[in-house]
């Protein structure tokens, strides 16, 4: 699993140098495999500025290149030979200064003073293509408004850069699938130390809308699904996303794909709660039906291929067919297409073992059926329908169809679980405080509903679906307090 360290700063506000954040990621059971650095066009643009045009003539030896000197910001102007049949007098444009590195499809090349059919050449005017910001080679960029010649092209372009940590994250983890729960362990952690609070996103703006014509659910399912909750917005326009969305999905690996798609894969590597987006004009009827069909129902799924169903697994359906193989993948003709308008937001619930077996079943590993397969947090799908919602309308528009519909008629308990003063201090091998373990536990959100002079009841949050045992509560306690904190003895005992 990847995480962004500019992702996790939305939510906890850390400085922490990498490798020491890294051995701390480690040292609380989220074990760094790999750390890369990432920018948003190859290279960082280092050696790229921005330039002015002072003049241009032909080359007196070659009529496709033209001699022209360009201030770049340095003491002197600089002498370039460029071929660009758009090249002007006037221009702003963006110079590869002597030693820059050109990335240009699969190859590269790195910039050197050179003579060019015997004309002096001290640098290179680039066009899209030469820059990493698109495909186009047909003539120079040029800039259409006054910028500072010397000014990094890397600011202008805002490039940004990023660390990805590759988390070897363990499958009883779950809760650290995202980037908000990789932030909430790391405050519990450095909340030890100094008062550390972590923030989910505000969804106040949240508001209903006027219905006019709502989607229906019906969970005929319970079983294979504990809660379910839906929205319509309607009168979105799908486009491409602006680059802070998309540069948070490439630098984890994610590949864009649309406004509305890209803010489901967000939220999900967000949350940790995936999300699906229906065309809402595909759903026959106007109701999502949670359900199981005939065995041997075929269905085709966004990939183009026929699936056989077995009777065993859940589909999204409306009136007439299926629409998705539920926690899953979708089905090819529900997606979102440019020419969507209207989108139904789907935020559930799945029960994880029927999901990992259609998972299995039809050899299909998505990021969301990692993430429900292993348990996902009944209480977190409003707020993450809610989130979506708001990005939804900033990036695509749109007005909400009446409210979030909530299907959820038995509600998941929180577990209870007691603790001993003795057995944390057996287990641990050291006696930790009171004081501490009260601290640690509400940091990991764990709360204290009794307390004696020997020990506590304690309620687990339901995103922590491997903390059920007083076992499970004290290795919590000592994960955060630190393995290397604990004393080797100078004894050795038998446990029996």
């Amino acid at each position: 699993m990847n995480i962004s360290y500019n992702w996790l700063k939305d939510y906890l506000r850390i400085d922490t140098e990498v490798s020491e954040l890294s051995t701390i990621l480690t040292s609380i059971g989220l074990e760094v495999e790999g750390i890369e650095e990432w920018e948003s066009v190859k290279g960082g643009m280092r050696g790229f500025v921005i330039g002015k045009v002072l003049t241009c003539s032909k080359h007196p030896d070659a009529d496709r290149l033209s001699i022209t000197t360009v201030d770049a910001g340095g003491a002197s102007p600089l002498n370039i030979v460029c071929g660009a049949p758009n090249v002007k007098a006037g221009q702003t444009v963006v110079v590869a200064l002597e030693g820059a590195v050109v990335y240009k499809g699969n190859e590269q090349f790195e910039i050197k003073r050179s003579k060019i059919r015997g004309q002096q050449s001290e640098g290179m005017i680039c066009a899209e293509d030469e820059l990493g910001i698109g495909s186009s080679h047909d003539g120079i960029l040029v800039i259409n408004e006054s910028v500072k010649p010397g000014m990094p092209a890397a600011d202008y372009f805002s490039v940004t850069r990023d660390i990805v940590f590759g988390i070897g994250l363990t499958p009883n983890r779950i809760d650290c699938g995202s980037h908000y729960g990789v932030a909430r362990d790391l405050a519990a952690f450095f909340n030890l130390q100094k008062p550390t609070t972590v923030s989910l996103p505000d969804v106040s703006a949240f508001k209903a809308g006027k219905a006019v014509n709502p989607i229906q659910i019906t969970v005929e399912s319970p079983d294979k699904c504990a809660r379910y909750t839906g929205l319509t917005i309607r009168n979105i326009q799908v486009s491409e996303s602006p680059k802070w969305l998309k540069n948070k999905l490439e630098a984890i690996g994610l590949s864009p794909i649309n406004n509305v798609v890209d803010i489901t894969n967000f939220i999900l590597h967000e949350l940790g709660q995936p999300l699906h987006a229906f065309d809402a004009d595909a759903i026959k009827g106007n109701r999502v039906i949670v359900k199981t069909v005939p065995e041997k129902t075929r269905f085709v799924t966004l990939d183009s291929m026929e699936r056989e169903l077995s009777s065993a697994d859940l589909m999204i359906c409306n009136e007439e067919e299926p629409m998705c193989l539920a926690g899953v993948f979708g089905g090819i003709t529900s997606g979102i297409k440019p020419a969507t308008q209207n989108v139904f937001l789907e935020s559930a619930c799945f029960n994880p073992v029927s999901i990992r077996k259609s998972s299995r079943r039809h050899d299909l590993h998505t990021d969301a059926s990692y993430r429900f397969e292993r348990g996902s947090d009944p209480e977190v799908t409003v707020f993450a329908l809610k989130r979506a919602a708001l990005l939804i309308q900033e990036l695509a528009g749109g007005d909400i169809d009446g409210d979030i519909i909530d299907v959820y008629p038995n509600e998941v308990k929180r577990a209870e679980v007691d603790i001993t003063f003795r057995n944390i201090d057996r287990l641990i091998g050291k006696e930790i405080a009171p004081v501490t373990v009260r601290k640690i536990l509400s940091s990991l959100e764990i709360k204290i509903l009794q307390e004696n002079q020997t020990g506590m009841r304690v309620e687990v949050p339901p995103y922590r679906v491997d903390v059920t045992r007083e076992a499970d509560i004290i290795e919590e306690i000592l994960r955060i307090y630190g393995f290397n904190n604990i004393e080797i003895g100078q004894e050795m005992h038998s446990v029996v």
